[in-house]
């Protein structure tokens, strides 16, 4: 799924489990409740896509992924760039 264009998607739930999604344009997606273990972030765009309640997704995840002050995070992340 690397570079796939997926704005504003319903991927809720989604086992996302080690999916490349580098590059992929994620804004506005809804992930709440999707398995991201493991799943490379590397440039994806998560502007304004809502994360809360994604499983599996660690800080260094989100570190490599492009983000901004709309993008929702699991309460037990963050964004390190916007603190």
């Amino acid at each position: 799924m690397r570079t796939a264009k997926l704005r504003r998607a319903n991927l809720g739930g989604a086992n996302l489990q080690r999916t490349d999604l580098g590059r992929a344009d994620l804004r506005g997606a809804n992930l709440k409740y999707a398995n991201l273990k493991k799943a490379i972030l590397h440039r994806t765009e998560l502007q304004g896509a809502d994360l809360t309640k994604a499983r599996n997704l660690r800080q260094d995840q989100i570190d490599k992924a492009i983000v901004d002050e709309q993008t929702k995070f699991p309460d037990y992340l963050r964004n390190s760039r916007l603190c």
